[in-house]
């Protein structure tokens, strides 16, 4: 296996392995011998393999930790990036705080990884989980959601949950595996920001949100997410800061969506749902609690048609999706409905200020009704004024609601100054000068950076420069498999232009056969919702009934669901199946083994032209002297490319075929860099070295092995 490391001026270079086993500290000797032939990994895992490049990013880690440096890694597929960072971390004796990206990768990190490392190390770790409050039980919101009226289906939902309520310890919806994310009984049963009652709760001394909280303040290990990271920053609640003054090591994993969940919290959004469910709550509580004070039957009426009015205003079509907003009114909009539309808006929500200041003073509990209403108001004033020059506005369409959007570009100055706690990289004069020590600390505070698709260059600039990250120590460890003799690459010269409306369809044509001889076992990842569709139903057509092969698309059953149907592949007396899917599915979706075996890519995932958030950032390029298309949409291209790919191959063992349907790979200079991004797969170069690594597959089963 080869590894490639790299440095950014002013720091040192970045460590090798053998240069990293030269000077070695006690507790780093104590964690190169963790991953030895003999260590106790060695010992309390039977399959745990000596990785070169896992036991290199484990040293590296622990340099980092030792000297309160930021470091970012890219380890490729199979390094086992997760014990790499685990265990420097919980020897080093230190409080630390571990981040993922998603909710399900939290739930694995702290329910297997960490418990396995821990046992392995023989170390007595207090461990704790903290989500959003999203993701808890409220018991205020239950018992509130058994008066509403809501049809059988949703109160049959209820009925189970109250059930489960009773037996919980942690309140953590996870804990529901029937629960379809698409149900709207989690909103029903869970509180936000907004109508959380806080210390007047009745059942705030039972509050799960407040339990995850003690337990994590308490713990010295905790796993948070990328979600809840930035989420404290923005809004200031009291779930992340009170832990940052005492955590000596923080590790991000799942990096490479740090900068695209962070601009959605440093922002401002403010959506028509939103306004609805503050209307209602006016409502309901202006009636309890101050009944006779003020009208409030006609404040929420005159609010919710405002809100409304949103939707229905002439220049909005209802179609999902983004829509640009660099003038006075979104594209399509005409301004003067559109400023009519906030004027009114704006006067609502003044008249509800007023009217809950004035009748607060007789009822207290009006209290966090005046804190939203002041919010709101706050809001509607920054969407009424003209952009902040460094942000970006849209609007945001969905078949729910339409919300108004406005963010950073990226994520680089909140990171650093307001999480990491570093000054401006514009006003580090080389040589920079050491980290300072946080607060509370005699050491500077580690960041740890990892993924295993962070760029395409050696710098991880994709990554690094939206961060802010540009001084980081930068480790690229390659993958440890072998891809020229486990995996293939095939571009089909045949098919119609990307560009083309027959593109899908005729994938699909193509498709189905080579999808019928291997029985399923075939991922296709489409780039927009429209192919998506057009390939499932063209797949669902072209594959007979006898070839018992299910067909299964994106958006049509809970995505919990598609997972473990398509994992279970021809397991259980059921036929094998192909999946359609989209975004999510890019990513984060690990099948080893011979379930699945073919990859199949429609088109290069450049970012969306008419994406207003691509473009600014592609015109913030142009502005830097830079060409938007080289350095933003050539790069985001390559590392979406080079997470897709790696759905195919997840262990030592696993062999398969990747099919980019897009003949701009092969044909355009650019697609030299994009092929470079993709691991070094053999090449197809015709259909008939397609259909014989085709018949391979069918012939020789391949087994599953993912060690740690």
């Amino acid at each position: 296996m080869s590894t490639q490391a790299s440095s950014l001026p002013p720091n040192p270079p970045s460590l090798t392995a053998s240069a990293a086993t030269s000077a070695l500290s006690e507790w780093e000797q104590e964690v190169a011998d963790a991953f030895s032939e003999v260590g106790v990994l060695a010992q309390a895992h039977t399959g745990f393999l000596l990785r070169a490049g896992q036991t290199e990013m484990a040293l590296a880690v622990a340099s980092a930790i030792s000297q309160g440096r930021a470091l970012v890694v890219e380890a490729g597929t199979g390094v086992g990036k997760t014990y790499a960072y685990l265990v420097p971390a919980l020897l080093s004796g230190e409080r630390v705080l571990l981040s993922t990206a998603t909710k399900a990768l939290q739930d694995q990190l702290y329910g297997r990884d960490l418990p396995r490392v821990l046992q392995a190390l023989g170390l007595p770790k207090r461990t704790a989980l903290l989500k959003g409050r999203s993701s808890y039980l409220c018991w205020h919101r239950l018992v509130s959601a058994r008066q509403q009226a809501m049809d059988n289906a949703l109160a049959c939902s209820l009925g189970e949950v109250e059930q489960w309520a009773q037996a919980t310890q942690t309140g953590d919806l996870v804990e529901l595996p029937h629960l379809d994310e698409r149900s709207s009984i989690a909103t029903l049963v869970t509180s936000t920001r907004d109508n959380c009652l806080g210390a007047a709760c009745a059942y705030a001394r039972d509050c799960h949100v407040n339990l995850a909280r003690r337990n994590a303040l308490a713990a010295d290990v905790v796993v948070v997410n990328h979600h809840l990271l930035f989420a404290d920053m923005a809004v200031r609640e009291s779930d992340i800061a009170p832990l940052l003054p005492s955590v000596r090591v923080v590790v991000v994993d799942e990096a490479h969506q740090l900068n695209d969940i962070g601009v959605q919290f440093l922002g401002a959004q403010l959506g028509s749902a939103r306004l609805q469910d503050f209307a209602r709550e006016l409502l309901a509580t202006g009636r309890q609690s101050a009944l006779g004070l003020a009208d409030w039957h006609a404040l929420a009426a005159a609010l919710d048609t405002a809100a409304r009015s949103l939707r229905t205003l002439p220049g909005g079509d209802g179609a999902a999706g983004r829509r640009a907003w660099e003038g006075g009114a979104p594209q399509g909009y005409e301004a003067r409905a559109w400023t009519e539309m906030f004027d009114s808006l704006l006067l609502q929500l003044e008249g509800i200020s007023a009217a809950l200041t004035h009748a607060s003073a007789y009822a207290p509990e009006l209290d966090r009704l005046l804190e939203r209403a002041e919010d709101l108001l706050a809001l509607a004033r920054r969407f009424a004024a003209p952009a902040a020059g460094e942000h970006v506005r849209w609007l945001e369409v969905s078949a729910s609601e339409l919300r108004l959007m406005e963010s950073p570009h990226d994520v680089a100055q909140a990171l650093r100054s307001r999480l990491m706690g570093l000054p401006d990289p514009e006003a580090e004069a080389v040589p920079a000068p050491a980290p300072a020590v946080q607060e509370g600390l005699s050491v500077p505070r580690t960041w740890i950076f990892t993924s295993a698709t962070l760029g395409d260059d050696e710098r991880l600039s994709w990554f690094t420069e939206p961060c802010g990250l540009q001084n980081a120590r930068v480790l690229r460890v390659a993958s440890p498999f072998d891809y020229a003799a486990q995996a293939a690459l095939y571009v089909p010269q045949h098919l119609p232009a990307p560009g083309d409306e027959a593109h899908s369809s005729a994938l699909a044509v193509w498709l189905a056969p080579a999808v019928q001889r291997l029985g399923g076992r075939t991922l296709v990842l489409t780039t927009s919702l429209r192919a998506l569709r057009a390939i499932g139903a063209g797949l669902r057509e072209g594959l007979p009934a006898q070839a018992g092969v299910e067909v299964l698309v994106q958006g049509e059953s809970p995505k919990r669901w598609l997972m473990e149907r398509f994992r279970s592949g021809s397991s259980r007396g059921q036929g094998g199946c192909v999946l359609v899917a989209s975004a999510s599915f890019w990513e984060g979706f690990d099948v080893p083994g011979d379930t699945l075996q073919l990859v199949v890519i429609d088109k290069l995932p450049f970012p969306p032209p008419g994406d207003p958030l691509a473009r600014a950032r592609g015109q913030r390029m142009e502005a830097l002297g830079r060409s938007a298309f080289a350095h933003y949409a050539v790069p985001e291209a390559a590392v979406a490319l080079k997470q897709g790919a790696g759905r195919l191959i997840r262990s030592e063992t696993d062999r398969g075929i990747l099919v980019v349907c897009d003949r701009r790979l092969t044909d355009r200079g650019y697609g030299k860099r994009l092929l470079r991004a993709l691991p070094p797969m053999r090449r197809l170069l015709d259909a008939q070295a397609f259909d014989e690594a085709l018949a391979e597959l069918t012939t020789t089963p391949t087994t599953v092995s993912t060690p740690p």
